[in-house]
């Protein structure tokens, strides 16, 4: 089965999704404005969307077909002879595109790819066995499993990953079912759904997936049909983790022998109890997200109390600048309190993209700024680096710091076009089109502006519809223009996130500050008339009667800021960084005589943002100037670099060369 492209273009439409959901009685209080609402005009995010799905989608497709991950479903609906290819969990990573191809479909209607997904859903429903289960990697040869595999169903949790498929699934399932109305995969994700059901829980087997992902995917399927089942399921996985002493199942010279460590899981004590992130970041970051879906559909304050904790313990002690998480390339993982380091910093595509889901529903959940700034800090910096401006490249773990030669990519020190375990690529896939879903949230009569993303959505406010309009340059330029178009005068507030850059606050909890203050604060005018800011939460809260015609303006200054940290992460000790509004920036040797770890960065550098059309697909990058005006020193955002060939990288520098002579690595 082969997928091609056509080069020609559709008109773009709003597809009214099918709707089957069951309002839960108990959500999140606020409700995000669904993606299909939303209609991105922006010129920084709209190519990049518009890339994901005329080339990343059909890419990472085409590497599924040529790694056999699509052959498994095939050999396993016995449509070809053949053993199992790949890793125990490649079934994902095409789970994973159909949820991404879906969201594109649901803003716009695509025949060709939508023929495609329809061939693909069949041939995955054919390998599906009668009772439900679905696992290509038993399915094919169930007496000759790969390793990792287990020998018998469920009988390795700690690494089948077949609870870690399933969830997936699910999503996939969801979405394609919202964007199409197509049930045949929904159909497919419910059958296993139920198999599962009856087979784990209270007077059942006992068991949790090595990899969390099918609570979040348990939440999707109790969303669409009201089963409680479901939910009732994804809070057992959670509860019973960590209850009983973790097995050592594996020798200590086999390669699975980290599986035998409970903390590596999150397993090492009861969730509930949980107050510091250790282990694999990913599986960290999609169980915190589970036990937020949990604690909002439940009602069960207990999950959501911990999910806070730690939250806490993320932001304050073990975030990079660029927003990333997991800062052990030896296990994916959490690092101590504070080890955050920059040429061995791990901080994996798939851990970011977990921080931004996580994120989001904490805010759902509060209706806090605080959160949206860390999510903003990793979607802009270490979310957006991993895949090349192409479509086609991409990293998978995103240092701070390369001298341009050193492998720690996957064996290679640039963006790479696939991996083995290709989870990256396939979750930037996934992720990116379902972007326009964080711009915007409501409660009731109150509507949330989260991102300042150029665009425009339609919302109901009671009976009342009204149509928002944002134009802006963001991030380049921090003016922001709302235009709000009620059909009839109503009255409601409009929410307006003032990030914590603006504010003096790089990220909350104080790990990193910046290194002077300014003078420059955020302003806002309503129909030209200047407005108190009336701050609330990090929002700027404007409550009044509305007209069509009315227009918000918020002005976010966005000086060049010096960034430092707290004095214990040692490997940044006498060091700065440099942001400019939400973007982190970088030096590279590209732009530095070819030589940028030898730099050093003091206080008196002048730096000038200047607009370069030409350089790295448009951006602003920022020139060190001295004295005598100068150019000392070049940096470009941090999202953008690795596109001019091996090269050195920095984005921390020393404040003097004698400081960047000390000890301080961990």
């Amino acid at each position: 089965m082969k997928m091609t492209y056509a080069p020609f273009a559709f008109l773009l439409m709003l597809f009214p999704v099918s709707m089957i959901e069951i309002t839960p009685q108990r959500d999140y209080p606020i409700r995000p404005v669904a993606f299909t609402q939303v209609k991105i005009t922006d010129a920084f995010w709209q190519p990049r969307l518009e890339t994901n799905r005329r080339v990343t989608i059909p890419f990472a497709f085409k590497k599924c077909e040529e790694t056999g991950r699509i052959d498994n479903f095939l050999k396993a609906a016995g449509r070809m002879p053949g053993p199992f290819q790949g890793k125990r969990y490649n079934d994902s990573d095409v789970y994973k595109i159909i949820e991404g191809a879906a969201y594109s479909l649901s803003l716009e209607r695509y025949p060709e790819l939508e023929r495609y997904l329809d061939t693909l859903i069949e041939t995955i429903a054919a390998a599906q066995e009668p009772d439900g289960y679905l696992y290509a990697a038993r399915t094919i040869d169930p007496r000759n499993p790969p390793p990792g595999a287990g020998q018998e169903r469920w009988s390795l949790l700690e690494s089948s990953h077949e609870l870690y498929n399933a969830g997936h699934l699910y999503e996939a399932a969801a979405a394609y079912f919202q964007a199409t109305g197509k049930r045949a995969l929904l159909e497919v994700a419910l059958k296993n759904a139920d198999l599962i059901a009856s087979v784990f829980g209270p007077g059942r087997r006992y068991g949790f997936p090595g990899h969390q992902e099918i609570e979040i995917g348990l939440a999707k399927l109790y969303r669409l049909t009201g089963k409680s089942k479901y939910l009732e399921l994804a809070k057992y996985f959670l509860e019973v983790r960590g209850q009983r002493p973790y097995p050592q199942r594996f020798p200590e010279d086999s390669p699975f022998a980290i599986y035998n460590q409970g903390w590596y899981l999150q397993a090492h004590r009861p969730v509930l109890e949980q107050t510091e992130a250790i282990g694999h970041a990913v599986r960290a970051m999609y169980m915190y997200s589970g036990m937020a879906d949990v604690a909002a559909l439940l009602g069960d304050e207990r999950f959501g109390r911990a999910a806070d904790r730690l939250w806490e313990n993320v932001t304050q002690r073990k975030t990079s600048l660029t927003g990333g998480v997991g800062s052990r390339s030896e296990e994916e993982a959490f690092g101590g309190d504070y080890e955050l380091p920059n040429v061995t910093a791990y901080n994996e595509t798939c851990a970011a993209i977990g921080s931004v889901l996580w994120n989001h529903r904490l805010f759902l959940r509060h209706g806090e700024a605080k959160y949206l700034d860390v999510l903003e800090r990793t979607l802009y910096n270490g979310l957006l680096a991993g895949v090349s401006l192409s479509g086609d490249l991409f990293f998978y773990p995103n240092p701070l710091e390369s001298d341009g030669r050193t492998p720690f990519n996957q064996g290679a020190a640039t963006r790479q076009p696939w991996f083995e375990v290709a989870c990256c690529p396939s979750n930037l896939a996934r992720f990116l089109p379902s972007l326009p879903g964080t711009i915007l949230a409501q409660k009731d009569d109150a509507v949330f502006i989260n991102l300042y993303i150029q665009g425009e959505a339609d919302l109901r406010i009671g009976p009342d519809k009204v149509r928002l309009i944002l134009e802006t340059g963001y991030p380049w330029q921090g003016a922001v223009r709302i235009k709000v178009e009620p059909d009839r005068l109503v009255a409601f507030s409009l929410n307006l996130r003032l990030p914590g850059w603006s504010l003096g606050q790089p990220m909350p909890g104080g790990l990193y500050a910046y290194a002077e203050k300014t003078d420059s604060r955020p302003s806002l005018r309503v129909n030209s008339k200047p407005h108190s800011l009336n701050l609330a939460k990090g929002f700027a809260r404007l409550r009044r009667i509305w007209k069509k015609g009315d227009v918000v303006n918020l002005e976010l200054p966005m000086p060049v800021r010096r960034v430092t940290t707290r004095p214990e992460v040692r490997e940044d000790a006498g060091k700065v960084a440099i942001e400019r509004g939400p973007l982190v920036y970088c030096f590279e040797a590209a732009d530095n005589s070819g030589q940028v770890l030898d730099r050093s960065l003091p206080d008196g550098l002048d730096f000038k943002a200047v607009f370069a059309p030409d350089l790295l697909g448009g951006v602003i990058r920022l020139e060190g100037r001295s004295a005598d005006g100068h150019i000392s020193l070049i940096a470009v955002p941090y999202y953008a670099w690795s596109h001019r060939g091996p090269g050195q990288m920095a984005v921390w520098l020393p404040r003097t060369r004698e400081a960047g002579k000390q000890p301080g690595k961990p």
